[in-house]
């Protein structure tokens, strides 16, 4: 067995769609039917708008802090679609297209606004929840590929991460560990080119964050992250490789994919970019925007036109609007913060719960807020 597109060097990018739209690598388009190829511009395009609604949800107060996206379509979208419905997905806080890939439950927004249940939701789709701590994920993400080897399963663990979690010792010991013990990983590394307002020249003085792969025994690949179907390629032979790496050939399970690209906005919408950035930086990258390309691609094999970009932009807005307003309209339940602090709650937290429920019961919850506001 081969897995030709994971034998180039780490710093040989691999792109099958040019910024024009143009194929510029035939040999490796992959076989996928008009179907699907629609189907992944169409999440493209959903996680594109998705990112404009949340940013104005969280500055209208209606959502909590929350990590852009926009300029990654290609990567998680691409690689999502490579993955078996099987296959984990470990991500850090701004792939929210491979939830998008998943079926995007509804209630991915009640995460994003402070409600617990927005968890079972992402359980249900074979994603875990979003880690905030860098890098913290990645140890997990290690740990569910080994047992599921040990259990014989066959499916693979995707993880996430962006370019400033390889300097955090996490990176480190789970891919050292991934190495030795031959997991079913594919690590995929979102060098959006800043971390927060660290750019990547500061990051790390490899020439690529891919050959970082090669001191963990396994194979390091980078790919043009704004390429979907680049992205798409490469991921599944990460997988292939994972479920069956070639022993005769010292091939081992994990695979480390750097995908390039650059996020178009803030870090969160915490942070202002303008202070570490400069407009024309933006600007070069955005000659380069995944969707464009894709949409280019797709107009010139027939299966995209104004009328069917119309149609799906009416679709977008409807299930996004109903998202939007089944998830205002859930009940919050201030008292169950309590419930997922301990396994075993001690009567302190018991106490402070019963403190609450009296409060409720006497002003409300509106009349709380106010006061907490004030003070």
């Amino acid at each position: 067995m081969t897995h030709d597109v994971l034998d180039r060097a780490a710093d040989d990018r691999v792109q099958i769609l040019d910024p024009d739209g143009e194929v510029v690598a035939p040999d490796l388009l992959p076989d996928l039917d008009d179907e699907t190829l629609v189907s992944m511009y169409r999440d493209m395009r959903f996680s594109r708008r998705f990112d404009e609604r949340a940013i104005s949800l969280q500055r209208q107060g209606r959502m909590g802090t929350y990590s852009s996206l926009a300029g990654q379509e290609g990567s998680q979208i691409g690689s999502t679609y490579a993955l078996g419905e099987e296959d984990a997905i470990v991500y850090q806080y701004r792939e929210h297209g491979a939830v998008v890939a998943r079926g995007f439950p509804w209630e991915y927004l009640l995460y994003w606004m402070g409600h617990e249940a927005g968890n079972a939701a992402l359980a249900d789709v074979n994603v875990f929840p979003l880690n905030i701590t860098i890098a913290d994920q990645l140890p997990h993400a290690v740990g569910w590929a080994w047992a599921a080897k040990l259990r014989g399963d066959d499916n693979v663990t995707v993880c996430h991460f962006g370019d400033g979690a390889t300097s955090e010792g996490d990176f480190h010991e789970a891919l050292n560990f991934a190495g030795v013990f031959d997991t079913p990983n594919v690590f995929v590394c979102n060098n959006n080119q800043w971390a927060i307002s660290t750019p990547r020249e500061r990051q790390t003085a490899s020439a690529t964050f891919a050959q970082k792969a090669d001191a963990y025994g396994f194979a390091g690949v980078q790919v043009d992250g704004m390429d979907p179907l680049a992205t798409y390629v490469v991921t599944k032979a990460a997988r292939e490789k994972a479920l069956d790496p070639d022993e005769d050939a010292g091939e081992l399970r994990p695979t480390l994919v750097e995908t390039v690209q650059y996020r178009y906005g803030a870090h969160t919408t915490a942070d202002d970019p303008t202070r570490y950035r400069t407009e024309s930086e933006v600007e070069e990258w955005s000659e380069k925007d995944p969707l464009d390309r894709f949409e280019t691609f797709l107009r010139g094999r027939g299966l995209l036109d104004d009328d069917l970009l119309e149609e799906m932009d009416a679709e977008i807005e409807a299930t996004l609007t109903e998202a939007v307003e089944r998830a205002e309209a859930f009940e919050r339940d201030p008292e169950g913060h309590f419930d997922h602090v301990y396994a075993e709650r001690p009567a302190r937290l018991d106490d402070q719960r019963a403190e609450l429920t009296r409060l409720r019961e006497e002003h409300g919850d509106e009349a709380l807020l106010e006061e907490d506001l004030q003070e």
